[in-house]
């Protein structure tokens, strides 16, 4: 009884050093063919899985995912050109130029068969990432809630003018509604501070822009065809009309996914329940 006991506590006296031994995710940088620095998060190992964070977001917006899965996977977040650490060029924010980018990512790293997860803007960016570079290096593509149409309607087109205006006129109060806006669960308000902190390190002008190219980013058609590979559509309530969009052209080449009572940040929102179902999604995506 006294061995179990002394066994018992010298467990729990290491437990705080075996964690703190935990690797966290190393913070890297490559730089791309035209000259920018792109960072990014890497941690663990195995089949390889790229996060793509939204509009302003910065990698580490995918800290719950790399916490949980790193033990698992190869962890590749990346801040895009003008977002987080990376460069902030006056120039390359097209949807084409960002999917570049992580195509010149992946081959850095030599990855093999990425699963490329895209949230938000990051959707039409891994469309176009199809579109250009095709799926032989492919394993899967997920999609977070991101906006799919044949082509915005008049009042999207009207909402992100206003949306560009505000930016101009008080971008810190646009960034703090933006931010909060995208949890529906509550949220602690450091991090919701330091999110908002990240959201406004993108030059206001190059925010601007990257709004009006998510526009550019319609006619799918091209990509679709491509679409061999397994995919995923990660989404909440507000974004049916999405959903709907997604399986009427693509049919079961699409696995659907709601998050009710969750909102535009669902990954953080329901972690739990996101990182559950990206790693049985991951299950059944051929490695070869």
């Amino acid at each position: 009884m006294k061995r179990t006991l002394a066994l018992t506590l010298l467990c729990m006296s290491l437990a705080p050093a075996i964690l703190a031994q935990t690797p966290a995710a190393s913070s890297n940088f490559f730089k791309t063919s035209d000259g920018t620095r792109i960072h990014y998060l890497e941690a663990g190992s195995g089949r390889a899985i790229v996060f793509i964070p939204g509009w302003t977001m910065p990698a580490w917006i995918w800290q719950k995912q790399i916490d949980a899965l790193s033990g698992k996977y190869h962890i590749v977040a990346v801040d895009p050109r003008s977002q987080g650490e990376s460069d902030k060029p006056p120039y390359g924010h097209l949807p084409e130029n960002r999917a570049h980018d992580y195509k010149e990512l992946v081959d850095h790293l030599g990855l093999k068969l990425p699963a490329l997860v895209g949230w938000s803007m990051g959707c039409g960016e891994l469309m176009k990432y199809v579109e250009q570079f095709g799926t032989s290096n492919v394993g899967a593509v997920v999609l977070v809630d991101g906006f799919a149409a044949e082509k915005p309607s008049p009042e999207m087109y009207a909402g992100l003018s206003g949306w560009m205006n505000q930016l101009q006129q008080d971008r810190a109060k646009q960034a703090d509604g933006f931010v909060r806006h995208m949890y529906n669960k509550p949220q602690p308000e450091d991090y919701l501070k330091r999110v908002i902190a990240a959201s406004m390190q993108v030059p206001t002008d190059t925010a601007a822009v990257l709004i009006y190219n998510m526009l550019a980013v319609s006619g799918w058609s091209t990509a679709f065809a491509k679409m061999d590979k397994p995919l995923m559509f990660a989404y909440q309530p507000d974004n049916q009309t999405s959903a709907d969009f997604l399986k009427s052209k693509l049919g079961d080449k699409v696995r659907l996914e709601k998050f009710d009572g969750d909102g535009h940040a669902l990954f953080v929102d329901d972690a739990d329940k996101f990182n559950r179902l990206l790693d049985e999604f991951m299950k059944g995506v051929p490695q070869s």
